[in-house]
């Protein structure tokens, strides 16, 4: 029998699985389904033999169709696996959260309630616990955070200007993309632990984009704030805004709630820039002017927003680049690093994301201190 742990990654259309051996971690099989609710969902799954699957889904299927497919999928290949724990990415931990956890139905209802604070991820994150709770009967579901690598700021930088009844309200900053910038520190404490004892701000670039400044292995302070929008300009995100232009759209311009919603997270960013798309492959190859502008103000708010990390810090010794944009996107990582040429020597360096091996390695951590406790 050999001991395994299912690590899930749902989004709004999507659900990213591996299968991890227990000990030594080794990906026993991995997959994604794509365009979940539309005509033609497709699920693309391998084992680490080198057997591939294409998997027709049923039209407009749910993440709780896509999770029986996953598990179809590894009964079928199933070589006496047994799962410990069912593991998922939930975006926002709020105050609370600050640690990985097993899903209780009270820490469901909690998470639950942070909805608003992560509109476009946690509904989604929490249909795949409810799904695999359904499915996989008594299996652990385990929670961990992207919030949580930043949740022991300084309250200096997680406090906005506000009064204090407000800020005692939960609004402050939060930060995101933390599992993919802890997986970033233990690679550099492996492979870079000059660096890793060193300053980095570490650019987690996608269709989601946020930077994180790191020293001696800590989070230190993030781009992203009370929720997944503040920073840098996104796919599909504004990132930073004035405040005002927020209360204009509401005073002058008569939107609603779900207008400027709309607009915040669906149709700004490189999209909202260029008016053609949020992907960066192809905004690269068009020769419309609206591409180019859209790629150098990308590349001009990341390269603002590091030297800010980098005060945070007192310096920078390296930028670390990870996610689609920051792995693939050579030309925008030549434009930021050449931005910020002013800051003196620093070693730019590449690291492919992996935050399933975290979510994996802290689900295993929590198995063993619930044992203990009993």
């Amino acid at each position: 029998m050999i001991d395994t742990v299912l690590v899930l990654n749902a989004g709004s259309s999507s659900l990213k699985f591996q299968v991890f051996r227990v000990g030594d971690l080794d990906v026993l099989a991995r997959g994604k389904a794509v365009r979940l609710g539309e005509p033609e969902p497709i699920m693309d799954a391998s084992l680490a033999d080198g057997t591939r699957e294409r998997i027709a889904l049923p039209p407009a299927c749910d993440h709780d169709t896509a999770l029986a497919a996953v598990l179809a999928f590894v009964d079928r290949h199933d070589d006496a696996w047994r799962m410990k724990a069912v593991v998922h990415r939930i975006v926002h931990g709020g105050e609370r959260f600050v640690d990985p956890v097993v899903v209780t139905p009270e820490v469901f209802a909690a998470l639950e309630a942070l909805s608003p604070l992560a509109p476009l991820h946690q509904p989604h994150n929490l249909a795949a616990v409810t799904a695999a709770r359904r499915l996989m009967g008594d299996v652990p579901n385990i929670a961990c955070f992207d919030t949580a690598f930043h949740a022991r700021h300084d309250p200096l930088t997680h406090h906005f200007a506000l009064e204090q009844g407000l800020r005692d309200k939960g609004i402050r900053r939060y930060g995101f993309h933390g599992l993919s910038y802890q997986w970033l520190e233990m690679v550099l404490a492996e492979q870079h632990p000059h660096l890793h004892a060193g300053r980095v701000v570490a650019a987690h670039l996608g269709n989601g984009a946020s930077l994180c400044a790191i020293q001696g292995g800590r989070s230190i302070d993030t781009t992203m704030g009370m929720t997944a929008l503040e920073g840098l300009p996104m796919g599909t995100r504004c990132g930073a805004l004035d405040a005002g232009a927020v209360l204009y759209m509401f005073q002058s311009l008569g939107m609603n709630a779900q207008e400027v919603s709309d607009a915040l997270y669906e149709r700004s960013g490189l999209l909202g820039l260029s008016g053609l798309s949020n992907d960066v492959e192809t905004l690269l190859k068009s020769d419309d002017p609206r591409a180019r502008f859209a790629l150098d103000h990308f590349a001009l708010k990341v390269a603002q927003f590091t030297a800010s990390m980098a005060a945070a810090i007192g310096g920078i010794d390296a930028l670390v680049f990870t996610g689609g944009i920051g792995e693939h996107a050579a030309p925008i990582r030549d434009a930021i690093a050449e931005r910020l040429r002013f800051l003196g020597t620093f070693e730019v360096i590449v690291i492919k994301a992996n935050e399933e091996r975290v979510m994996a390695l802290q689900a295993l951590a929590c198995l063993a201190a619930e044992e203990q406790a009993r």
